[in-house]
């Protein structure tokens, strides 16, 4: 069967959603701007995880994100893997990335947040640790993993909208803004989808518990 034709005609809501950080390894400049330029085309709104030291660093790219519409979270200050800092370093790490998103950006964060590399999404300290501080953390169901170099154009698109497909009205999906096989994918990507009958949402649009 046609997966793109599973839910045709059947309304769903996907969130796309994109960690906004520096690369770990080279990356072509202009890459995040052009994500955004494409989404506007599309008029299309997603969910922006950014982390501190890319808002300091990029503060013109932060703070066009909820100009354009895109709601903003929070990916960290430092981008560590948060269970391996102290109940104080993750506090401070949590409240520096706050502090410079909302400086930079202009919008408070809360309650969004995306752990680093998922570091933590399955230990219950951590989650309570991001409630103290007004946050919860936004998990995925749909991985293309757009920041392995081997990935190609054709097996990251395959990827995302098989993985979309699997689990139905709901799906987050993760993403980055700076491997340009992401800003090479989005558009059919999300023209598959859509032919598939998906509405595209950001994450405070789903109805989290």
């Amino acid at each position: 069967m046609d997966p793109d034709a599973v839910l045709r005609n059947a309304p769903w809501r996907v969130a796309l959603t994109f960690d906004a950080e520096h690369p770990d390894r080279p990356t072509e400049p202009g890459v995040h701007a052009a994500i955004v330029e494409t989404l506007a085309r599309l008029d299309l709104r997603a969910t922006f995880f950014l982390q501190g030291r890319w808002v300091e660093a990029y503060p013109d790219l932060a703070r066009a994100l909820p100009a354009a519409g895109h709601l903003v979270g929070s990916h960290s200050f430092y981008h560590a893997r948060m269970p391996l800092l102290s109940r104080t370093g993750f506090a401070t790490d949590v409240r520096a990335a706050e502090q410079v998103i909302r400086d930079v950006a202009g919008v408070d964060p809360r309650p969004w947040f995306r752990l680093p590399f998922g570091s933590g999404e399955g230990r219950r300290a951590i989650h309570d640790r991001l409630a103290e501080l007004g946050y919860r953390h936004v998990p995925w169901h749909a991985d293309g993993k757009d920041w392995d170099p081997a990935m190609s154009p054709r097996r990251l698109e395959g990827r995302l909208v098989r993985g979309t497909l699997a689990h139905g009205d709901g799906a987050i999906v993760l993403l980055h803004s700076w491997p340009r096989t992401t800003r090479a994918v989005l558009e059919p990507v999300v023209s598959r989808l859509r032919d598939a009958g998906a509405t595209f949402v950001t994450v405070d649009e789903l109805g989290l518990a």
